[in-house]
Formats: C-alpha cells, sequence, structure tokens
C-alpha cells in the first residue's frame, strides 16, 4: 500500500505548530493525507494550514486546544467525529517546567503527565480502537532519550518518556496482527524553536550539533511501520541511547510475548 492507502485518509498530529510537528504535517500532506492539526496556539496553526492547503491540495482542519485540560481528549474526539482517521502523531510533550521535582507546586507536574502521558493514552485508545477495526493504520509516540535514564531537573519528564515507550512497546504487541502500526521514536536534541527559547533562557549557547526538525520527521515516517521503537541517529540494528538497538527491542517484545501466550495457555490446561 502507498502512504496515503496505509495511513489516511485522515492524520492527526499533536503538537503540530513548529518543530518537529510542523514538518510531520508537511511531509504527510505532501503524500496525500488529509490533515487535522492541535495545538495550544491558534494563530501558528492556521498559517501553517493555509500553507499547507495551498501547497498539497489537501484538506487541513485546526483545533486550538490545552492538551493538559481534562477535556482536552472529548474535544479532540469531538473535532474529528465523521472523520476516518488513519494516522494519530502525539508530538506535544517538552518539559516546559525544568526543575527540581520539590520546587515546584504539585499542579505542574500533573500537567506534564497529563500532556505527555494521559491525553495520549486517551487518544491511542479512542483513535486505535477504530484503525484495528479496520485492519490498517499508524501510532507515532514522539518522546526522547530520556526514556532511557534520569537526572536532576528530569524526574517526572523522563518518567513520562519511558512509560510512553513502554506503553508503545506493548501496544505494538497487541495491534501488529491486526494491520495497525505503532512507534516510540525516541529524539536527540532537535533544532526547535521551543529548545532555542529554553536555551536562550538559560543563557546557553545553541550547540552546534542539533538535528534538523525535517530529517527527523522523515525518519519517522519512515520507520512508523517498524516498531515499536526507533532511535533518532542510530539505524535498526545498531545500539542506541539505551544500550541495545530497535531491532533488538522488537524481538524482545516478540520473545516476551510468546511467553506470556505460553503461560497463559498452561495457565488454562
Amino acid at each position: 500500500m502507498s502512504f496515503a492507502e496505509r495511513y489516511g485518509p485522515w492524520a492527526i498530529i499533536a503538537g503540530a505548530s513548529e518543530g518537529t510537528g510542523r514538518e510531520f504535517a508537511k511531509q504527510i500532506a505532501a503524500q496525500g493525507v488529509n490533515l487535522i492539526l492541535l495545538a495550544r496556539r491558534e494563530t501558528p496553526l492556521q498559517i501553517l494550514a493555509t500553507e499547507i492547503i495551498e501547497s498539497a491540495g489537501v484538506e487541513c482542519e485546526t483545533l486550538a486546544v490545552d492538551l493538559t485540560s481534562t477535556n482536552a481528549t472529548a474535544r479532540i474526539v469531538a473535532a474529528t467525529e465523521g472523520r476516518d482517521i488513519g494516522l494519530f502523531i502525539s508530538n506535544a510533550g517538552a518539559d516546559t517546567n525544568s526543575a527540581h521535582f520539590l520546587d515546584k507546586d504539585i499542579y505542574s507536574w500533573m500537567d506534564l503527565l497529563a500532556l505527555n502521558t494521559i491525553t495520549p493514552m486517551q487518544c491511542c485508545h479512542h483513535f486505535g480502537k477504530a484503525m484495528s477495526e479496520r485492519g490498517r493504520g499508524g501510532i507515532l509516540l514522539v518522546g526522547s532519550g530520556a526514556c532511557y535514564g534520569s537526572a536532576p531537573n528530569m524526574a517526572t519528564y523522563s518518567g513520562t518518556k519511558a512509560f510512553n515507550m513502554r506503553f508503545a512497546e506493548g501496544l505494538w504487541a497487541e495491534l501488529e496482527p491486526k494491520g495497525v502500526d505503532v512507534l516510540f521514536y525516541a529524539l536527540g536534541r532537535t533544532d526547535t524553536p521551543m529548545l532555542r527559547a529554553q536555551l536562550e533562557a538559560n543563557g546557553m549557547p545553541v550547540p552546534p550539533d542539533l538535528a534538523d526538525p525535517a530529517e527527523v520527521a522523515r525518519l519517522g515516517l519512515e520507520r512508523l511501520p517498524y516498531g515499536p521503537v526507533a532511535d533518532w541517529g542510530a539505524a535498526d540494528d545498531e545500539p542506541g541511547a539505551g544500550g541495545i538497538s530497535a531491532a533488538h527491542r522488537r524481538e524482545r517484545v516478540r520473545m516476551i510475548a510468546k511467553m506470556s501466550a505460553d503461560m497463559f495457555s498452561k495457565g488454562k490446561q
């Protein structure tokens, strides 16, 4: 199948207003898939939607939504009613707190938890059901190398990314037999407006080795059929930041799935 046949006719991109989300949108539209763009700020979404409609000739709708809010998923579901969603990309999820856990109020961390895990999980549940029933589709959870280890100022952030990786592995094992692709994409430092703003706020220079958002998006879409994990900067069979390759992780999930199935089968005897 072509990309549009496999992941169309509509794709949702959460966190689409800038950086890698913007590049995902442009590259997906170029392959003939209609878009629903989500982000907190309406103006950047509208600008991007106009650009995509003019350049790619696809339909492009927007929804300004705070992905930390308790009604975020309900609003997304309502806005996509009647649309056949073949691809869901969760690209929002930066840590704007950047502080020791006890130095911020708990509600700041609860918002981060909602942004990075709760809302994406709810969307995976809703849209994954329809994909599973029709036998095709894709779910791409954009994460970070922070999933492999934590440090000061990263306790909650790295925890949410680790959850997303394990969640994607299990979801991939469940949905692969039904024709639905699932990928957790662990990024390195990428040249986005948000990262540049954070560096400037902390008086730090821009590193020379930042990844290009367009190339990051291109590789993510290329690796989507080969879940459950991909590491930016490492080939499928090369060890990533976690010390083992994506191919090794894939086979490990298959092995655990087989062990679980065998144990369940024996328990029923």
